[in-house]
């Protein structure tokens, strides 16, 4: 039978689809992205913000409708949609046979079986199991990049997340099983291989006492076939000068720090439960530049806030001119029940957010431009991900780009090149948030 298999939300729940994939592939479905052939659909759904669920439920109730019509034979819904509202998906949208929740993906085969025998059943298990690696996985990211998920879960407890209550606490996978997965990724091409979790920075903590992510990093350094190692989640007052040194030391590690900040208002920075005030972030930015120069920070902000007035918004704007960040997404806040944040006083009107959000984005974009117009005339390495349709040109990413939330770099050239190659390049021009360049032969830098 054709199954349509339908991931939503972050890299993290992208993995976990990746192990479905494998898994019901592996029992002989024909995995299928035309909707009109499917006759199973497996929707992994988010529900991290409004618009995620949102997102997640329409998804939901398109497919419903393609089980109504008799085409689909089997709807499955997983990920934290299903985690956290399994019983209102199966009132409100009768066409979804079964709710598989976030611990539960190891069971993805028998429910799809379970629904077309006639014996569905429900799969939501407790949060607090411990997490292996190394499970076969159906790489969905093209073959020359793939994520590694290094832990689940957080304890952190952010006023305004939901995450602890649909992941659980937090739990690292062995590290033995993260170096033997990735060392298969990197047999089967993969070349640049991403760090994710809720948290990465903390990785190692629960399993052997203390943070373990420099050794991991040097573990994963001595593989071959990988030529970049990126890392995303960090959070600042986990950095360690370890984990720093490491980066600035192992060549293969990307000079690129994704490190949510979320605020620079002490008071807003309290009331969402963060560990750092604006003077420590500072602090850590300082630091992580004067070691490594050439680093790329990526942040994320988010606007309207229980709270947030007029003076600790302009604290926000203030700091995003000060520490021109190379990256930056901003989240106008999401109202999320069962949350601390949801229940204060003071909850901004939705204009007021976006306002907000945009001010934050436009300042953003000015200094973006400023620091794609200074990288001209540099040299560096860059993985081309496709051909431009039509055109001698490709499109690109340098180690300053993750996929999917940063920009990307266009080279004019008349060479054949494939996805996953590995090209010097000359920077030649910028647009607001993307470069162009041209590769060159002889690299100077």
């Amino acid at each position: 039978m054709k199954l349509l298999f339908i991931s939503l939300g972050c890299d993290k729940n992208l993995v976990d689809s990746e192990v479905m994939l494998a898994m019901l592939a592996q029992k002989g479905y024909t995995l299928t992205d035309d909707e009109d052939e499917a006759e199973i659909v497996v929707v992994n759904t988010c529900c991290f913000i409004n618009d995620a669920k949102e997102e997640s439920i329409n998804t939901l109730l398109e497919m419903a409708e393609r089980k109504k019509s008799g085409q689909v034979k089997a709807l499955v819904a997983a990920g934290c949609l299903a985690q956290r509202y399994q019983k209102e998906i199966q009132e409100e949208i009768e066409e979804v046979d079964a709710v598989i929740g976030t611990a539960a993906i190891d069971r993805i085969t028998e429910t799809v079986e379970g629904v077309l025998a006639g014996r569905a059943a429900n799969q939501i298990l407790p949060l607090d199991g411990e997490l292996t690696g190394n499970r076969k996985r159906l790489v969905t990211t093209g073959g020359h990049y793939a994520y590694l998920k290094i832990a689940e879960g957080c304890d952190k407890h952010c006023t305004y997340c939901i995450i602890p209550k649909v992941r659980g606490h937090y739990r690292s996978v062995p590290m033995e099983q993260l170096v033997e997965e990735a060392g298969k990724l990197a047999q089967e091409g993969v070349k640049e291989l991403i760090l994710v979790a809720q948290e990465t920075t903390l990785y190692g903590k629960d399993l052997y006492g203390e943070k373990k992510l420099p050794e991991l990093l040097r573990r994963l350094c001595a593989i071959p076939q990988l030529y970049w190692i990126r890392i995303l989640y960090c959070y600042p007052e986990e950095i360690t000068e370890e984990l720093i040194q490491v980066i600035k030391e192992e060549k293969k590690i990307c000079h690129y720090l994704d490190m949510p900040i979320q605020h620079a208002s002490d008071r807003i920075l309290k009331r969402m439960g963060r560990r750092t005030d604006s003077g420590e972030i500072r602090q850590m930015i300082s630091r992580l530049r004067e070691e490594i120069p050439d680093i790329c920070l990526r942040t994320t902000f988010i606007t309207g806030f229980p709270g947030e007035t007029e003076e600790d918004f302009e604290a926000l704007l203030d700091f995003t001119e000060e520490m021109e960040f190379d990256r930056l997404g901003v989240f106008p806040y999401s109202q999320e029940e069962d949350t601390p944040a949801a229940e204060m006083e003071g909850q901004a009107e939705e204009e007021v957010k976006e306002e907000r959000r945009n001010a934050v984005m436009e300042l953003q974009q000015e200094i973006a431009y400023g620091m794609a117009e200074e990288m001209k005339g540099r040299e560096l390495y860059a993985i081309i991900e496709g051909k431009v349709a039509e055109e001698e040109a490709y499109v690109a990413r340098t180690y300053k780009d993750a996929p999917n939330v940063d920009g990307y770099l266009f080279i004019n050239t008349d060479r054949t090149l494939m996805s996953g190659d590995f090209v010097k390049v000359r920077i030649t021009g910028a647009y607001e948030y993307d470069l162009i360049g041209e590769i060159c032969d002889e690299f100077t830098e």
